[in-house]
């Protein structure tokens, strides 16, 4: 259960969910989020333990088990996780390097002008980066499930606690309050705008590693009779929680930053890497005491966010792998983790190359796995085979709603989704093609289904 909580809380818990609720409708965004959650978040992630611990294999394995022209479902999904964690792991190792940037206040007083000029163009402490990230995966992964349990019994709870540390620190500064209004300050307007609920439902797909195969794998370790509902519930929660937190850590301080600068809030709240290695750095130099701690501090939680997440897709990878080809755990991982290297060694300075593949993998890729899964569990599988299995081992029983939201819900709003992502890609001369491709590949995944059902 650690692991999984620490699949699920990473990277986009403190840079994305944040901005993602304060752009739309601060403490209004809850409602659609706290929706999105038990309409797709949930079910589906209830879904992905319930198949692991049936078929106690990976997810490519287990869509075999279902159905042999599922098994191409799973490996999409661990293939997608694949290239996940290459750019995943440049992330972290750049989180590395600002650990100990942040013992000598490396970026000073323009820490734009130090990440994309200075930083990004120092390649052997990026190189090493990356390869301290990737041994550590390795060897973190080296025995198995025991030795993930072990180190995310550590790694999960302690950036919490620093979290938490930091969120305190943060609030006692001068117009944290106001950072956090602008944080939390309801707008119930935005409820009236698709973008908001689209902009809901996608960070809770997302966050909670839905589609990636990690779910199966580590449902596939659970003893039989493990609470499926609690755990599912226990991860969820943990998960929005910790990114609910994250939230108070950073709008307190740029608050903070927007006191002692006179910018306008609207000019320094970011997300994603300007957030993290630009936006945060800054406030860290403006901080009058402790600026060292701070940064030890924000950068450390970055990492072991970063690192207990992709360690848990090379896992699923390597399970995929390993029981596919018959090969042991220990090989399947140095295969994983070196073409993990040389790949990410080949990314590692280049910011537009990982925010283009983040772009696309997560607004389509992981999307059309999403629906697959869905397919698969509501109309190959038979929801109310799972639904069965999921109430006699767990104490909290799932109901009807449960059944609607994978069959019907789940997969209306994966394509609204997906339709609203193809609409940003209008201008590429590609798009027609691309959407035309998409809208045969799903026409064809329903009549596969429908020949199955018939037979």
């Amino acid at each position: 259960m650690f692991a999984a909580i620490g699949s699920a809380v990473g990277l986009g818990n403190l840079w994305r969910f944040p901005y993602v609720c304060y752009k739309s409708g601060g403490g209004a965004f809850l409602i659609p989020y706290i929706i999105a959650l038990f309409v797709v978040g949930i079910p589906l992630l209830i879904a992905e333990f319930a198949a692991g611990s049936i078929y106690r294999s990976s997810a490519p394995m287990g869509f075999k088990k279902i159905s042999k022209r599922s098994e191409f479902a799973g490996w999409l999904s661990v293939i997608v996780a694949f290239f996940i964690s290459i750019y995943y792991c440049v992330i972290v190792g750049w989180s590395l390097c600002y650990i100990i940037h942040s013992i000598f206040m490396a970026w000073g007083a323009d820490a734009s002008s130090f990440f994309y000029y200075k930083f990004l163009s120092s390649g052997e402490q990026i190189l090493f980066s990356i390869l301290f990230v990737w041994v550590a995966i390795y060897l973190i992964l080296y025995k198995g499930v025991k030795s993930i349990g072990k180190f995310s019994m550590i790694a999960v709870p302690f950036p919490v606690i620093l979290l938490l540390i930091l969120t305190f620190v943060g609030i006692t500064l001068p117009n944290a309050m106001n950072g956090l209004e602008f944080y939390l300050a309801p707008d119930f307007s935005k409820l009236l705008l698709p973008s908001t609920w689209l902009a809901a439902f996608a960070q809770v797909f997302f966050s909670l590693s839905l589609a990636q195969g990690i779910m199966i794998a580590y449902g596939s370790y659970l003893e039989k009779k493990s609470d499926i509902t609690n755990n599912s519930f226990i991860t969820a929660f943990a998960d929005s929680g910790i990114a609910f937190l994250g939230g108070f850590a950073v709008f307190s301080t740029l608050g903070y930053l927007s006191f002692v600068t006179g910018m306008n809030f609207e000019e320094i709240a970011r997300g994603g890497f300007a957030l993290a290695f630009i936006t945060y750095p800054t406030v860290i130099s403006k901080i009058p005491f402790l600026q060292s701690i701070f940064g030890l501090i924000f950068f450390s939680i970055l990492f072991l966010f970063g690192l207990t997440s992709a360690y848990s897709m090379v896992e699923a990878i390597s399970k995929s792998i390993s029981e596919k080809f018959k090969i042991s755990r220990q090989k399947s991982n140095f295969i994983i983790c070196l073409i993990g290297l040389l790949a990410g060694l080949f990314i590692g300075k280049n910011i537009l190359l990982i925010e283009t593949a983040d772009h696309f993998i997560s607004d389509f890729a992981l999307v059309i796995v999403g629906l697959l899964e869905c397919i698969i569990f509501a109309y190959l599988l038979g929801e109310e085979k799972l639904r069965k299995y999921v109430n006699k081992v767990s104490e909290i029983k799932i109901g009807r709603w449960w059944s609607i939201s994978l069959k019907f819900l789940a997969p209306a709003v994966l394509v609204f989704m997906l339709l609203a992502s193809s609409t940003s890609l209008l201008n590429y001369p590609s798009t027609g093609f691309l959407i035309i491709l998409l809208i045969f590949f799903l026409s064809f995944i329903l009549w596969r289904v429908k020949c199955r059902r018939a037979q």
